[in-house]
């Protein structure tokens, strides 16, 4: 679903401090920013929580969008880096409100969905790969994203970008075949 019409306007007047167009711009990208929450997160509450985040970390740094990319691209990288660390979050906290009793290895098929399973395992394994391996593939692989925007969004050339989502799938793949 692509944002409406009019977003990369109200991000750049929001990124030049324009409160009314961050107040529009906010409202105009939540449906986008949940919808991409919840193809990383399985569970829709936790999805919302991503999004919250998302949208909270849009509001602190739109300032420092500088339209190196489009919005749209800018965006997706920020909200899939907000899932990964809400994912982060909630994990922790199940730890310890578990009081240490490791979550399960393997999703229980009686409790999780096949797609929340592995999700949770695709989670696992980004957590476990460099993080600047685990985003060039959240932005390839989940969010879709082209090479040509990954290599703007991030900084690197092309080439880079090829060349680490190579190595982020062939870690991806080890680590969930070893679960």
């Amino acid at each position: 679903m692509p944002l409406p019409d009019g977003t990369d306007e109200l991000a750049r007047s929001a990124s030049g401090g324009d409160a009314a167009a961050l107040d529009a711009l906010l409202v105009a990208v939540r449906p986008e920013v949940l919808r991409l929450c919840a193809r990383l997160l399985p569970h829709r509450e936790d999805a919302e929580e991503a999004c919250q985040d998302a949208l909270l970390a849009l509001s602190v740094g739109i300032s420092r969008f500088e339209g190196r990319s489009s919005f749209h691209t800018w965006l997706y990288r920020l909200t899939a880096n907000r899932a990964r660390s809400t994912y982060r979050v909630l994990r922790r906290r199940w730890l310890v409100e578990a009081h240490g009793v490791p979550l399960p290895e393997v999703p229980d098929p009686r409790r999780t969905s096949v797609i929340a399973g592995t999700r949770l395992d695709l989670l696992d394994a980004l957590d476990a790969v460099r993080p600047d391996l685990a985003e060039v593939v959240t932005l390839r692989d989940v969010l879709g994203l082209d090479y040509r925007e990954i290599a703007a969004l991030v900084g690197v050339p092309e080439g880079t970008v090829k060349s680490r989502i190579h190595q982020a799938r062939q870690q991806v793949r080890q680590r969930m075949s070893d679960g």
